[in-house]
């Protein structure tokens, strides 16, 4: 069974054949508390309440909570609705991440119309642990040509600034953008990273710093209003982010605070990548404006831990993601290849539509 993870086993997930093992990462870096998913819907809240998060892994788990549905259901006569039922439930945990969604895509087609309960269940099982595979698999290229990338400027070694949390915890293994950034510190070009705090979940400083103290990587944590000063100094060489959904004309949709870095990188003539799979590229999508953005509730502002911090029947402005236009990112590298300036054009050509 695929348990893929860095050298310091930062994984995000456990799959047991029985059950699927999830790390809390609401509750990092304090407490690592493994909790046991052994149906669809403890699989669907496990996404919904975000102890697990980052597009790669989101689609990940929910392919092995269809697999739990099939073991559900396993001997009883209405078996194939169990698991569509269980696909659709799945398909509403969050709404911008579209690896969700194309991984609820292949599972069902991996279903298929002629096969019997048990066989159903294997062939789910083999198709969830394929994903898993996969992204581990494209998690490694995606790193070594982001570092190619960021070498063209010479030998380094690079600064680097990056946000929110896209390492092993937010995929199969490795990561995205912090990937890249292993990638670089593996081949020693990787002077330090500049980790965003990334309000209000503070996935950077709860999470990315966790993983990269625990594999001694360099880095400073900043907060999220810090960056322009950063930017401004010269001392960063590349920003460096993940994507949640990459709309057809190279928009682009990651955690919120991702936007006005690609401005702020622009600016002050810093490169800015992307980081994802091309399972994250959604050519159904017109473009950025398409793209639903999900908004959580008012407490994850007004409150520090169990403290309110803003006064009584304050009205909050949640959004969890933004979009980045393609105008602003420099490169969005997948594992498929690196698209330089994308554009409606540079993406129709990377698909082969063109």
């Amino acid at each position: 069974m695929p348990q893929f993870a860095t050298p310091e086993t930062v994984v995000p997930f456990r799959w047991t054949g029985k059950t699927l093992e999830v790390l809390d990462q609401r509750l990092l870096p304090g407490e690592e508390r493994w909790n046991i998913c052994d149906g669809a819907d403890a699989v669907y809240e496990a996404i919904a309440s975000m102890q697990v998060r980052g597009a790669p892994a989101i689609g990940i788990a929910a392919a092995y909570g269809v697999v739990l549905a099939a073991r559900e259901a396993v001997g009883k006569a209405d078996w194939k609705e169990i698991i569509t039922t269980a696909m659709r439930h799945l398909r509403e945990s969050r709404p911008t991440a579209v690896n969700l969604f194309w991984a609820l895509d292949r599972m069902s087609a991996a279903l298929g119309p002629e096969l019997r309960a048990e066989a159903a269940l294997e062939a789910l099982e083999e198709e969830a642990q394929q994903i898993h595979s996969e992204d581990h698999d494209a998690c490694v290229r995606m790193g070594a040509l982001g570092c190619d990338l960021i070498a063209e400027q010479g030998a380094g070694p690079f600064s680097v600034l990056t946000h929110c949390n896209t390492g092993a915890l937010a995929t199969g293994g490795h990561g995205t953008a912090l990937g890249v950034i292993r990638t670089l510190s593996e081949r020693r070009q990787l002077r330090e990273v500049f980790v965003d705090e990334t309000r209000p979940w503070l996935q950077g400083s709860r999470l990315t710093a966790w993983e990269l103290a625990r594999e001694g990587i360099p880095h400073r944590l900043n907060a999220d209003s810090a960056a322009a000063t950063l930017l401004a100094s010269g001392e960063v060489s590349w920003v460096v982010v993940g994507a949640d959904r990459i709309a057809a004309n190279g928009d682009v949709a990651n955690k919120i605070g991702t936007l006005p870095l690609a401005v702020l990188a622009r600016h002050y003539g810093v490169g800015f990548m992307v980081v994802a799979p091309s399972s994250t590229v959604d050519m159904q999508t017109a473009s950025g404006a398409d793209i639903a953005i999900e908004e959580r509730e008012a407490a994850e502002l007004c409150y520090a831990g169990e403290r309110r911090v803003a006064p009584e029947d304050t009205r909050v402005f949640n959004p969890v993601f933004d979009v980045t236009p393609a105008n602003l990112i420099d490169a969005i590298v997948t594992d498929r290849g690196v698209i330089r300036s994308p554009s409606r054009e540079t993406m129709k050509a990377f698909r082969g539509d063109a």
